[in-house]
């Protein structure tokens, strides 16, 4: 594993939060829950990432496979992470808005920003303010940032993914943007 963890960011905004009333705490929650994303992921850690799906989840990677049940999730999960530990890039995320579907059920949008192991500088920033990034993204696909949705349940008291779609971020004006 990496001896370097980027430092913490500053806090992200509070995330909008629409749909159905839902207490303050079952955001705290979620907010919480995509934290343990980025320490699991940050950290490479397959068990602590594992445990935040349900049994029957759906997974659809940034590119696209899509994988069906924790079975099918963790054998991917296993195989793909735990090389991410010596990478000088990892990512954080921050959740962007809540859709409370449901008092049990919610669609989180998050930014997903690629960031420097060492130094924790957020790599997408060569973007921004750029007329056309192609050559960039080309030239950087390390840089690209993530929008990643996820649909939780809450089981048991428990937030979980059901579903989640991990979307690289191609659009142009989204890129640039910052």
């Amino acid at each position: 594993m990496s001896a370097t963890t980027p430092a913490v960011p500053a806090p992200a905004p509070a995330p909008t939060v629409i749909g159905v009333p839902a207490p303050q705490e079952d955001v705290d929650a979620i907010v919480a829950f995509v934290a343990g994303v980025q320490h699991a992921q940050q950290n490479a850690l397959p068990d602590a990432f594992l445990a935040g799906f349900r049994e029957d989840a759906v997974w659809t990677t940034a590119h696209g496979k899509r994988l069906t049940g924790l079975p099918e999730i963790s054998a991917f999960t296993r195989t793909v992470l735990p090389p991410q530990a010596d990478s000088p890039v990892t990512a954080t995320y921050a959740v962007d808005l809540v859709l409370f579907i449901r008092p049990d059920v919610a669609a989180v949008k998050i930014r997903q920003r690629p960031v420097s192991r060492a130094g924790g500088a957020y790599l997408d920033e060569i973007f921004h303010g750029q007329e056309d990034p192609a050559a960039l993204m080309a030239a950087h696909p390390e840089a690209v940032p993530g929008t990643p949705t996820y649909v939780l349940a809450k089981d048991d008291g428990v937030w979980r993914i059901a579903a989640a779609q991990n979307t690289q971020v191609l659009d142009v004006a989204t890129l640039t943007a910052g």
